[in-house]
């Protein structure tokens, strides 16, 4: 029978797994953290915070491995050498169990995520998304075209990291099945979608476009970027990083061998969310003065995605010259992540409404015109 984590005994297996020793006092919280797994948070009486997280297991009584993933990338980051610096700007896995598909992280109690930092202060500091282009980059450009590396994942790794992802998935055809699924409302979306064919050109572009090189996050939302509470005082005059780094990239489950204009993309695309997000929707005010009217206005967005892609590129320089279009395939993938949030919206039932209908008006810009978007979306042209 499958062991399943609890409030009532994750303090014993912690000590179990020599985590904690055994003469540690009882902690003086636990607390269920919210998310897909479960999730417990664990401070002891020593001030040490402990991050629980177990898969939740499907009807057959088995897990996807997903944090054999996780874990996977911890390993990668200890075990060679030349990417040992890259163990600070990471999550802190200290044990996993894969019998019982537990894993332990230390706790950032000191970092929080990157989007309640933004929608709580609405302070879009060019220091920090400076700072996460370089992070970004730096991953990028050490895994870059190392074959021992890319082996090292292939081999061990759950799941097929070379495969070529299929963007186009189902979009290209509707049946009564997805119908049934999505409900009359979401399918708006796809009539709209399947009048403009240049949508669907422009992913499947993508798709042949496609050139794994490097280690990619796969998932770089936001929520799986950390920022440190203290970011103020580890930044100099200059905007710069101190020695401390103020950026984490947690969250690995879905890392791959990959494009890295895509992971650029994603983020570039979670910025553009804060925008999207904010519109005032109403069926009296039309598309056009919807965008105009956002409570967080893209004119306040672009110098960070500015900063952001400006740090990138200075951080990985040759990445234009390996591949010329990087620039246009990143705007290009920040239009299909939008195209992917939809699509989340759609699973969970939500409406497609006005926001819905301005998200994909920006997306087809983005993966149609990239060229055009390049100065909407950053404010001036980027030199590469």
């Amino acid at each position: 029978m499958a062991f399943v984590l609890s409030s009532q005994n994750v303090w014993e297996y912690l000590q179990d797994k020599k985590i904690c020793p055994l003469t540690a006092t009882f902690p003086r919280e636990i607390t269920p953290k919210d998310c897909k797994n479960f999730n417990l948070l664990v401070s002891s009486s020593e001030e040490q915070h402990f991050l629980v997280k177990q898969e939740r297991y499907n009807s057959q009584g088995k897990t996807k491995g997903e944090f054999q993933q996780e874990w996977l990338i911890q390993k990668l980051v200890r075990d060679f050498p030349g990417l040992n610096c890259l163990q600070n700007i990471i999550s802190e896995a200290i044990n996993y169990d894969r019998d019982n598909s537990i894993i332990v992280f230390n706790y950032l109690n000191n970092y929080g995520d990157l989007s309640d930092f933004y929608y709580q202060n609405q302070d879009f500091s060019t220091a920090i998304s400076a700072s996460v282009g370089e992070t970004l980059a730096t991953i990028h450009r050490l895994t870059f075209n190392h074959n021992q590396y890319r082996d090292f994942l292939v081999k061990r790794s759950n799941y097929n990291l070379l495969k070529k992802p299929t963007l186009y998935k189902n979009l290209n055809r509707i049946d009564p099945e997805l119908l049934g699924k999505v409900g009359e409302d979401a399918f708006k979306f796809y009539r709209l979608y399947q009048r403009d064919p240049a949508i669907g050109e422009a992913i499947s572009q993508l798709e042949r476009y496609w050139q794994s090189s490097c280690l990619t996050h796969g998932d770089l939302r936001l929520v799986n970027i950390l920022v440190s509470l203290s970011w103020q005082e580890n930044i100099d005059s200059f905007g710069k990083e101190k020695n401390k780094k103020i950026i984490r990239i947690i969250d690995w489950e879905r890392f791959s061998w990959g494009d890295p204009a895509f992971d650029l993309g994603t983020i570039i695309a979670s910025y553009l969310k804060l925008w999207l997000g904010s519109l005032i929707i109403s069926t009296d005010i039309d598309i056009r003065t919807a965008l105009s009217l956002a409570t967080t206005p893209l004119e306040f967005i672009q110098p960070s995605l500015l900063a952001l892609i400006n740090s990138y590129l200075v951080s990985f320089p040759k990445i234009t010259s390996f591949d010329p279009n990087f620039i246009t395939k990143t705007i290009q993938f920040a239009g299909f992540h939008l195209i992917e949030l939809i699509l989340a919206r759609i699973e969970y039932r939500e409406p497609f409404d006005n926001t819905g209908i301005c998200m994909l008006q920006v997306a087809k810009m983005l993966l149609c015109s990239p060229h055009e978007s390049i100065i909407t979306v950053f404010g001036e042209e980027i030199n590469q």
